[in-house]
């Protein structure tokens, strides 16, 4: 089945990738302060920064000529991660040690320092989303084979309503 999700964990999916992620978010940019935020080795380190150059995820940018030196910065694609991040970031709040001992880090507007509770809307309604009030069904770009899957989701979904009905 094509589908957006496999496609984008295909570039994010690997370990340590949403944690760089997270901590150029945060504004690291330099290989050395990635190194030592995350204690991750510098070989996969290298591997990863160059996969998510290579996706469009950062930009390399030199800071320093002599030796040449780079940073790396989140390109428009990468900033694109924020939500997904945070997203990440509620889960562990809400499911993780967090749960117990408090949350390790806050949000907050960058304008006026007030706490920020995040969610998913609905840029159309504003409303906000949860599992039971919205459905997949097949895109614009869906393949025959997606089609039938979510034909097939949908039959099931029908029938299982039917049955359940007195």
């Amino acid at each position: 089945m094509n589908c957006s999700i496999a496609a984008a964990l295909d570039i994010v999916g690997e370990p340590w990738t949403f944690l760089i992620v997270r901590d150029a978010l945060y504004g690291v940019r330099r290989f050395d302060d990635f190194q030592v935020n995350l204690g991750i080795a510098r070989n996969v380190l290298t591997a990863r920064l160059k996969r998510l150059v290579e996706a469009g995820v950062f930009r390399r940018v030199a800071y320093q000529q002599r030796p040449l030196r780079y940073e790396y910065r989140l390109s428009e694609k990468g900033a694109a991660l924020f939500p997904i991040i945070i997203g990440l970031k509620e889960w562990g709040d809400r499911f993780g040690a967090a749960a117990e001992d408090g949350r390790p880090m806050e949000l907050e507007d960058a304008a006026n320092g007030h706490r920020i509770e995040p969610a998913l809307v609905d840029l159309r309604t504003g409303r906000k989303l949860d599992l039971m009030g919205v459905r997949a069904v097949a895109g614009e770009g869906a393949t025959a084979e997606t089609r039938r899957f979510f034909e097939r989701i949908a039959f099931e979904r029908a029938t299982t309503r039917r049955v359940a009905r007195p």
